[in-house]
């Protein structure tokens, strides 16, 4: 089911940021009384009326002109505009509608998107809001972000506004991959290789795929859809608008993808934003792939001599290939069970192994365990690896069960979830993984009291 997108919009320091962590339930974003402070959008699911649906936090539209960036962030709220279902527009009670206000509304107007007006800072304060029915959005709701006093009536206008989705449609038994990473590693140049025609714009533009594109395609007589999506940039503060509005494409379509191939640019090597991106794909709670792109290049570079034999070469190659992984796995521990490919779309060498490795991750992804084979290995792995001891009491495991699928979740029934440190917890689920095989797939585990 995609997940609707609810954009705080509005001009600065009007209190978004302090909504934003309001509805979210923790802190998230910067909340200062300068305006202007928040420059990058935020994300964040919420859970609201039983719904799921992605929360982005805004910089104001307009206001702080004398703000030397007020340019990109006011392009990076216009791209949160693009992308939304609903839009929340809030102005600030205490000081009243000011011109920037009227600014705002116009540009929500344009939208044609459902929009929920909010007056904040009203907690103390019995005035009216009738001068804010000027704005042309509907009704005002008085709220307080920092109390919480009003949310219940904005909550229900959420609940009723919101747009129902509906499902994606897929084929019975179709594997989805996501083709995600920053921008110019050849994510669309890996789709058009394994489609054997120009189906995808490639350049050497960096950023050139805006929008997720989805493709429908057999592969031996397995139905496929490949995702290619927009490049996910770091979120720097002079960074484009487009490129957030492509970070929201690139989030969904994680979300209706089983497996997300993180392409990495082998000849420029690993960067923190390939990290930050594969944390995306964890969150998102999808299988996993890696992809080394352009080994080409790497090939070429790492080229032995022409006195050299077969055998050179290829042990040549095999160190090589070792020191990447090697480097790739320190820097990415998180990500030690997710299975690395080397390709090259130029050449169109290991986009066939790409291909068998999603659909094996895929596999796994939607696997279910005999209840009983799980409770014998659960079993096993405790007598072999001692179980956390506190004073006289030893952590014991009474029954595990898999609750769910897409990805694996397991609940452990025990004593008490207090003793399990969580290393213990990490090599029970390691050992899950090692015995059932479940290379790529995040394994979510509950412990719970009996």
């Amino acid at each position: 089911m995609p997940t609707p997108i609810i954009a705080l919009v509005g001009r600065t320091n009007v209190g978004k940021s302090t909504l934003f962590n309001r509805l979210v339930g923790h802190q998230l974003a910067v909340v200062h009384d300068q305006p202007g402070v928040t420059r990058d959008r935020l994300y964040a699911e919420v859970g609201v009326g039983g719904r799921i649906a992605i929360l982005v936090d805004t910089g104001g539209l307009v206001g702080a002109e004398n703000d030397a960036l007020i340019d990109e962030v006011t392009d990076q709220a216009a791209a949160a505009l693009e992308e939304a279902d609903l839009l929340i527009l809030m102005a600030d009670g205490l000081d009243g509608l000011t011109t920037a206000d009227y600014r705002v509304a116009d540009v929500v107007r344009t939208t044609g998107l459902p929009v929920i007006l909010v007056v904040n800072k009203m907690e103390n304060t019995a005035d009216d809001l009738y001068d804010f029915w000027a704005l042309g959005i509907g009704e005002p709701h008085r709220i307080s972000a920092r109390t919480g006093y009003g949310l219940q009536s904005v909550t229900e206008e959420i609940m009723r506004l919101l747009p129902d989705m509906g499902p994606v449609e897929r084929q019975p038994d179709e594997t989805a991959v996501a083709l995600v990473g920053r921008p110019n590693v050849g994510k669309s140049a890996i789709v058009n290789a394994m489609l054997g025609e120009e189906r995808v714009i490639v350049s050497d533009i960096p950023g050139t795929t805006r929008d997720a594109v989805d493709i429908a395609v057999d592969y031996e007589g397995e139905p496929f859809r490949l995702i290619d999506t927009a490049g996910l940039r770091r979120g720097a503060k002079r960074a484009e608008g487009t490129e957030y509005y492509s970070s929201l494409r690139t989030i969904r379509a994680l979300q209706r993808a089983d497996v997300g191939v993180l392409v990495l640019d082998a000849a420029e090597g690993l960067t923190k934003q390939d990290e930050r991106i594969s944390g995306e794909i964890e969150k998102a709670g999808r299988g996993i792939v890696l992809a080394a792109n352009k080994w080409d290049i790497i090939d070429e570079m790492m080229a032995p001599d022409e006195d050299a034999t077969g055998a050179q070469v290829r042990r040549a190659e095999r160190t090589t290939k070792r020191d990447f992984e090697r480097i790739l796995r320190y820097h990415m521990p998180y990500l030690d069970h997710a299975p690395l490919v080397f390709t090259s779309a130029l050449t169109g060498d290991g986009l066939k192994e790409l291909l068998d490795t999603a659909a094996d991750v895929a596999e796994q992804f939607a696997r279910r365990i005999d209840t009983g084979e799980l409770n014998r290995t659960v079993q096993r792995a405790m007598q072999q690896h001692t179980p956390p001891v506190r004073g006289s009491r030893a952590f014991k495991v009474y029954y595990a069960a898999q609750i769910g699928t897409r990805p694996p979740e397991f609940v452990f029934k025990s004593n008490d979830p207090a003793l399990c440190h969580f290393s213990y917890e990490r090599y029970l689920r390691n050992k899950l993984r090692q015995e059932f095989g479940l290379t790529g797939v995040p394994i979510r585990m509950k412990i719970e009291p009996r």
